[in-house]
Protein backbone atom coordinates (compact mmCIF):
# COMPACT_ATOMS: atom_id res chain seq x y z
CA UNK A 1 0.00 0.00 0.00
CA UNK A 2 1.26 3.47 -0.85
CA UNK A 3 2.40 5.41 2.27
CA UNK A 4 0.05 8.33 1.50
CA UNK A 5 -2.92 5.99 1.90
CA UNK A 6 -2.06 5.53 5.57
CA UNK A 7 -2.65 9.25 6.18
CA UNK A 8 -5.61 9.67 3.85
CA UNK A 9 -9.05 10.44 5.14
CA UNK A 10 -10.49 8.90 1.99
CA UNK A 11 -10.90 5.31 0.97
CA UNK A 12 -8.29 3.83 -1.37
CA UNK A 13 -9.45 3.54 -4.97
CA UNK A 14 -8.00 1.74 -7.96
CA UNK A 15 -7.30 3.47 -11.24
CA UNK A 16 -5.54 1.95 -14.23
CA UNK A 17 -2.40 3.71 -15.44
CA UNK A 18 -1.37 2.54 -18.89
CA UNK A 19 -3.46 -0.62 -18.32
CA UNK A 20 -1.88 -1.45 -14.93
CA UNK A 21 -3.84 -1.17 -11.66
CA UNK A 22 -2.62 1.58 -9.33
CA UNK A 23 -4.06 2.26 -5.87
CA UNK A 24 -4.44 5.88 -4.77
CA UNK A 25 -6.31 7.69 -2.03
CA UNK A 26 -9.83 8.82 -2.78
CA UNK A 27 -9.85 12.46 -4.01
CA UNK A 28 -6.35 12.15 -5.48
CA UNK A 29 -5.68 14.73 -8.16
CA UNK A 30 -3.94 14.02 -11.42
CA UNK A 31 -1.00 16.14 -10.22
CA UNK A 32 -0.66 13.94 -7.12
CA UNK A 33 -0.78 10.75 -9.19
CA UNK A 34 1.89 12.04 -11.55
CA UNK A 35 4.07 12.97 -8.55
CA UNK A 36 3.71 9.40 -7.24
CA UNK A 37 4.80 8.18 -10.68
CA UNK A 38 7.71 10.68 -10.62
CA UNK A 39 6.34 12.43 -13.71
CA UNK A 40 4.96 15.66 -12.28
CA UNK A 41 7.86 17.84 -13.41
CA UNK A 42 8.49 16.03 -16.66
CA UNK A 43 8.17 17.95 -19.88
CA UNK A 44 6.65 16.25 -22.88
CA UNK A 45 3.99 14.43 -20.85
CA UNK A 46 0.39 14.20 -22.01
CA UNK A 47 -2.42 12.57 -20.05
CA UNK A 48 -5.82 11.25 -21.09
CA UNK A 49 -8.48 10.07 -18.66
CA UNK A 50 -11.05 7.65 -20.07
CA UNK A 51 -10.04 8.65 -23.60
CA UNK A 52 -10.24 12.43 -23.07
CA UNK A 53 -7.09 14.57 -23.07
CA UNK A 54 -6.66 16.54 -19.83
CA UNK A 55 -4.83 19.85 -20.34
CA UNK A 56 -1.84 20.42 -18.03
CA UNK A 57 -3.63 23.49 -16.65
CA UNK A 58 -6.34 21.15 -15.24
CA UNK A 59 -4.07 18.55 -13.63
CA UNK A 60 -4.23 20.17 -10.17
CA UNK A 61 -8.02 20.19 -10.07
CA UNK A 62 -8.81 16.96 -11.93
CA UNK A 63 -9.81 14.43 -9.24
CA UNK A 64 -9.48 10.76 -10.10
CA UNK A 65 -12.39 8.36 -9.70
CA UNK A 66 -12.59 4.62 -9.12
CA UNK A 67 -11.77 2.65 -12.30
CA UNK A 68 -10.54 5.68 -14.26
CA UNK A 69 -8.38 4.68 -17.21
CA UNK A 70 -5.32 6.93 -17.19
CA UNK A 71 -3.12 7.00 -20.27
CA UNK A 72 0.25 8.70 -19.75
CA UNK A 73 2.23 9.44 -22.89
CA UNK A 74 5.80 10.68 -22.77
CA UNK A 75 7.43 12.25 -25.80
CA UNK A 76 10.85 10.87 -26.63
CA UNK A 77 13.63 12.17 -28.79
CA UNK A 78 15.44 10.10 -31.28
CA UNK A 79 15.95 9.56 -34.87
Amino acid sequence: MHPDLLHSTGTPITVHVNDKPHTVADRTTLTKLLAELELSAAQGVAVAINGALVPRSSWEVHVLAERDQVLVIRATQGG
